[in-house]
């Protein structure tokens, strides 16, 4: 047996989500109540790459974490943008960077036991610094680092962001395989 949504309702909305409540039949037949929260953006993560195998990071503090957070460049695109517009233009924003090689290499869930949200992870290379453009809400220190430290910063707990430590694992993964 498969979820059965009986009814919904919007418990909050504004221009970034929406969170609902619905009442469901579970696959175990039983009723309940489900919250979720539907995002209006996807989410886009950038991990820039220069010719000497070094990366930036982007550090800031997370209101919803009261922490320091150090991430990959990373926004939020419009689902009705292409995920390499909302790229492009997040390292630009973020960083001054802007490249002229993209290639996509994961698409995840967020967290899908409670939203909807998808992830787009892109490696950014041949690599040129202009200015950032941060955003309001924005208040970022941005470093320059060695890919095998921040890859390091993800295997030693000092990066928690999921799509951050995800691309991070994923590009170690695959360099692996490649020098086998």
């Amino acid at each position: 047996m498969s979820w059965k949504k009986l009814s919904s309702k919007v418990i909050f909305d504004n221009p970034w989500m929406t969170v609902l409540e619905d009442h469901v039949i579970n696959p175990g037949g039983g009723e309940n109540q489900y919250g979720h929260v539907r995002f209006k953006n996807r989410a886009i993560a950038i991990l820039p790459l220069d010719d000497g195998d070094n990366t930036w990071l982007v550090g800031q503090q997370r209101y919803t974490l009261d922490e320091y957070s150090w991430e990959l460049p990373m926004g939020g695109g419009p689902l009705d943008e292409d995920p390499l517009v909302a790229a492009k233009r997040e390292l630009k924003e973020e960083t001054g960077l802007t490249a002229n090689e993209w290639r996509q290499v994961m698409t995840l869930h967020t967290s899908n036991s409670i939203t909807d949200e998808v992830g787009y992870v892109f490696i950014a290379k041949d690599l040129s610094q202009g200015d950032t453009d941060f955003e309001e809400t924005e208040d970022l220190l941005v470093k320059k680092l060695p890919l095998e430290d921040a890859i390091s910063m993800a295997m030693d707990g000092r990066i928690t962001d999921a799509i951050s430590v995800a691309a991070l694992l994923h590009v170690n993964a695959i360099r692996a395989a490649s020098s086998r």
